[in-house]
């Protein structure tokens, strides 16, 4: 998966979000556009058809990165990539909101098959379609390319919205290691059928489709396990996180900013046992939220109710 940092050009910064545009792109662009010729009267709509097609899946990205952020979450990055695009969302670790973020790029897409739509129904009645028939085909091509990246999209095959949408469902029900397991080995039954579909129509598409899902179902997988051990650690007493209410893990789990020293937080009062660099605030490692270490106390907090 293609990051900012790797052959990728910034393009523009919206609502605190940068959007790249890896180097690859201008490959593909070259070979899909010169593939669509003679579907119009000229190529020069060829290339409005595919800036088009990275404009809808702009939008599906930051329907992501800002659904991200209106549950507390972090998304400041986009990256725009042959296959599509990738919003780096961060969503706080509770199904609902990781859900709702999850959720927000198909609900854009769905939005815009009515839009276009409409438009194409009011070009074809009031005789655009006609005077004008490149914009009527643009219109139409461009609801068809959207109304395939949606279905596409909501497969429910992991890495693909479906699949993490699915993910967020489980996780209600199974909680939120073997919810990610669960999808992750659905993920791989669908990228077997990428791969049989690959082969049988000899697509290079499908082939590099169904890498990119083999890769993050792998990837999935050895986070499920992760978060799978993480949840058996035994607890610390006296101690709740005040946002999810979970006590934290007895370990040293937290990592000094200064000396890079792995430490227990707890056991050492906030303060790093290494250098003696003292933390106003401890993050909490299941939800991510942070809060000073008296806020941590359970006993501070039920004596303070008492009063």
């Amino acid at each position: 998966m293609p990051t900012a940092r790797q052959g990728s050009i910034h393009l523009f910064r919206f609502s605190g979000i940068d959007v790249f545009l890896h180097w690859s792109w201008f490959l593909v662009a070259v070979f899909e556009i010169s593939n669509r010729k003679g579907s119009y009267s000229s190529v020069t709509w060829n290339v409005v058809e595919y800036l088009a097609l990275f404009l809808i899946v702009t939008l599906h990205e930051f329907g992501h990165a800002l659904a991200c952020r209106q549950v507390g979450g972090r998304a400041d990055t986009i990256v725009l990539w042959p296959l599509g695009g990738v919003a780096y969302v961060n969503p706080p670790p509770r199904p609902g909101a990781t859900l709702w973020s999850i959720a927000a790029g198909p609900l854009v897409n769905v939005v815009l098959v009515g839009v276009l739509f409409v438009a194409g129904t009011l070009s074809r009645s009031s005789g655009l379609a006609q005077a004008e028939p490149d914009v009527y085909a643009l219109l139409r091509a461009l609801w068809f390319i959207n109304m395939g990246l949606l279905m596409f999209n909501v497969l429910p095959i992991y890495p693909l919205d479906g699949g993490q949408i699915l993910r967020s469902l489980l996780w209600f029900v199974l909680g939120r290691a073997r919810s990610l397991m669960a999808a992750t080995i659905i993920g791989l039954l669908g990228c077997a059928g990428f791969i049989f579909l690959a082969i049988k129509t000899q697509s290079v598409w499908l082939g590099v489709i169904s890498v990119f899902v083999l890769m993050n179902c792998w990837s999935g997988l050895q986070q499920a396990r992760a978060l799978s051990r993480f949840a058996k650690l035994p607890r610390r007493e006296g101690f709740s996180c005040p946002a999810c209410k979970t006590a934290p893990p007895v370990g040293e789990f937290w990592k000094c900013a200064q000396c890079r020293q792995a430490f227990d937080t707890f056991q050492s009062g906030g303060i790093c046992p290494h250098c003696g660099k003292r933390f106003d605030v401890t993050r909490c490692l299941d939800c991510g939220a942070a809060h000073p270490m008296s806020e941590w106390m359970v006993g501070t907090l039920v004596s303070s109710q008492r009063f």
